[in-house]
């Protein structure tokens, strides 16, 4: 069964920096395209970042390029969303998500709609 694990959200000041891993089990995910997506109160689930299965390639939503950077480790089965200076704005629940076909892009979520998902992290961010 596969299993996506995230942790490092909590409660930072605007300008902070927050560091979110995702650890994936139940199968091998180096060969998979993974990201982060994020669901703010009363909006719906968005696109925040993408990495390619061979980390080779990221992709990043408009509102997060410059200030988040995606990374993984294929070795550990994990990725890593670096947020730094952070708004009120990025309060949302984190998801990380996996491809369920192998050898996706950084954009591979718009050809999966039904990724594997985690149970989502928390993150808030204080004016």
């Amino acid at each position: 069964q596969v299993q996506l694990v995230e942790s490092g959200g909590g409660l930072v000041q605007a300008g902070g920096s927050l560091r979110l891993s995702c650890v994936a089990s139940g199968r091998t995910f180096s060969g998979y395209a993974m990201g982060w997506f994020r669901q703010a109160p009363g909006k719906e689930r968005e696109f925040v970042s993408g990495i390619k299965w061979n980390g080779k390639s990221t992709a990043y939503a408009d509102s997060v390029k410059g200030r988040f950077t995606i990374s993984r480790d294929n070795a550990e089965n994990t990725v890593h969303l670096q947020m730094n200076s952070l708004k009120p704005e990025d309060t949302a629940v984190y998801f990380c998500a996996a491809d369920r076909s192998p050898y996706g892009g950084s954009n591979w979520y718009v050809k999966s709609p039904d990724p594997y998902w985690g149970q989502g992290t928390q993150v808030t961010v204080s004016s």
